[in-house]
């Protein structure tokens, strides 16, 4: 089988389970190109991406470009004369780049195209209680996240699944969908296709801190569902008040049923074995939590933090 030269742009973990699948596979990875090292953290200490770390390990030449569109980088990757481009979890990217390779760039996105274009499809699809979604290979082009579709597969969300579970096994489908389109590619066996029209498909919008708050006004399936969504990040949270003071709370894991309460909703009740907050046909019980200030903990251990219950309310 042929082999293909590839030139590889990502920064996450979830890339690096790509780049590796491509370096353990017989095709060539030229060249890779991930964020900028960072100064993070009190100590202002440099990290790198997993992407930068695994090139290091294995010798692979990195790039590390704060401009996309700098002449001395363009001129640079040109010279690497590669078949293709893959993309995984990395940013927008200028027609200048995009069109260099002459197979063209394809990427990695982690739903079934069209629905779930963005940012956020792993959360996304676990907030609206999908039974199914996947990944995709496509073409990248000028808008996000359209671009003619080489190859989908499918996964099950199981029940109760959180983002970060879905997180790492499509991470692991979705390395062997790179390699597997590169075959594909390297063959000329794939027929590549557009994507289909859908009036209104599904939107992964990029979450951001106000995205993340629980709407008690929800019934509790949708609640549970959101909780699980932006578990283990970036956490779903409520407010409460302690006294005469607002604490965010963190919830990553609960459970719910659903039954007439009589309650407002929003409110809780709270004691030493017990923690519930009534939502629009329920209640939610929180299970795993973390009170600003404080780390993530189980219920028990965070009632167990309390002397006085009375002074605890949603704020």
């Amino acid at each position: 089988m042929k082999s293909l030269k590839v030139v590889f742009l990502g920064t996450p973990e979830f890339a690096k389970t790509a780049l590796e699948a491509i370096h353990q596979s017989h095709h060539e990875v030229v060249g890779v190109v991930t964020v900028a090292d960072k100064a993070s953290g009190r100590g202002q200490k440099i990290n790198q991406s997993p992407v930068k770390v695994f090139t290091s390990e294995n010798n692979i030449p990195v790039f590390q470009p704060e401009k996309l569109r700098d002449p001395e980088f363009l001129e640079e990757l040109r010279k690497l004369d590669a078949d293709v481009f893959v993309v995984v979890a990395f940013r927008m990217m200028p027609k200048v780049l995009f069109e260099m390779p002459k197979m063209g760039t394809f990427n990695l996105h982690a739903s079934l195209l069209p629905d779930y274009r963005g940012a956020a499809p792993i959360n996304y699809a676990v907030i609206n209680g999908e039974e199914k979604t996947g990944a995709t290979t496509f073409f990248i082009n000028e808008k996000i996240d359209e671009g003619n579709i080489l190859l989908q597969e499918e996964i099950p969300v199981l029940e109760n699944e959180n983002a970060g579970s879905l997180h790492d096994r499509l991470m692991e489908m979705g390395s062997k969908l790179v390699v597997k389109t590169l075959d594909g590619l390297a063959e000329n066996s794939i027929i590549e296709k557009p994507q289909p029209e859908v009036e209104h498909p599904k939107n992964a919008f990029k979450i951001f801190k106000e995205d993340t708050r629980i709407d008690w006004t929800k019934n509790s399936k949708e609640v549970h569902q959101f909780v699980l969504g932006m578990s283990p990040y970036p956490a779903a949270f409520t407010t409460l008040k302690i006294g005469e003071e607002e604490k965010g709370l963190k919830i990553y894991n609960g459970k719910f049923e659903v039954s007439e309460h009589g309650k407002p909703v929003g409110s809780l009740e709270i004691s030493k074995n017990d923690f519930r907050i009534y939502t629009k046909d329920g209640i939610y019980f929180p299970l795993e939590l973390q009170l600003e200030g404080k780390k993530r903990m189980n219920i028990k251990d965070f009632l167990n933090g309390f002397r006085n219950f009375d002074e605890i309310k949603m704020a």
